[in-house]
């Protein structure tokens, strides 16, 4: 996939107008008092491009169901950080979320990635569906994240693993740790509302592809015999979104 224009070149990023809740503001405002309503963040064309100082300390985990490109933002970030500093360290945390507030994490190294570079599922590095929930949850991911001085750590995954990056987001503003949280949206369902410059969440783009060829075979067949009726069932959630895009 080719780089986004918004981040080609030079750019420095410029903090805008706060953000606001499409609804139960403030509810959300209550829940999230440290961190919601901080401004959005843009990205303009500068001199020259924006790169931190010093060398960079990452953590990343991938949260729920597996879906080709998670080794792909892996390596994203991987290459970005080394190009910041060959000093700089990013960290995979084993088997999803339970890996950070554990402690169990790997330092990922240029042989492997250059193992899993472009390779379809999340093996590299595993993925899982526990929730950082309690209070010894959010003690051992800050626990985690102070021993590893990291400056951020990205979760890749749905609207409940992405909730639970906000969640996680507050608690560590909450007791002034050091590491950023960023969530990265990935979802085979296609219901969670991106930025205009990431139109699709990856996972969705794949698994339509994939279900839509096998969608036309069966369709195929069906016409040739016409005594049968044949029910696709595709996964979803309520949204219907990978429903929606076969049909079309």
């Amino acid at each position: 996939m080719p780089l986004p224009v918004v981040l080609a070149g030079a750019r420095k990023g410029v903090a805008g107008p706060k953000t606001t809740a499409a609804s139960d503001e403030e509810e959300i405002a209550e829940l999230f008092p440290k961190t919601y309503g901080q401004g959005a963040i843009s990205f303009e064309a500068a001199a020259e491009p924006e790169v931190p100082d010093r060398p960079l300390r990452l953590g990343i985990v991938l949260s729920g169901g597996q879906a080709p490109g998670g080794h792909s933002v892996i390596a994203g970030v991987y290459d970005y950080v080394k190009s910041v500093s060959r000093d700089s360290k990013l960290y995979g945390f084993l088997g999803g979320p339970k890996g950070v507030f554990t402690g169990k994490y790997v330092e990922v190294t240029d042989e492997q990635m250059d193992a899993y570079r472009n390779m379809g599922g999340f093996d590299m590095i595993c993925s899982g569906r526990d929730k950082i929930e309690s209070a010894e949850h959010f003690k051992g991911a800050r626990d985690t994240a102070a021993a590893l001085e990291l400056d951020g750590l990205l979760v890749a995954g749905g609207d409940d693993s992405n909730t639970n990056a906000a969640v996680l987001a507050e608690d560590f503003k909450a007791n002034g740790s050091k590491t950023a949280v960023i969530g990265v949206p990935k979802t085979i369902d296609g219901d969670l509302k991106v930025h205009p410059h990431i139109p699709v969440s990856f996972g969705f783009d794949t698994a339509c592809k994939v279900y839509s060829e096998l969608a036309g075979n069966v369709a195929l067949d069906a016409l040739s015999s016409r005594k049968y009726y044949h029910w696709i069932r595709l996964m979803g959630r309520a949204a219907s979104n990978i429903t929606l895009e076969v049909a079309l």
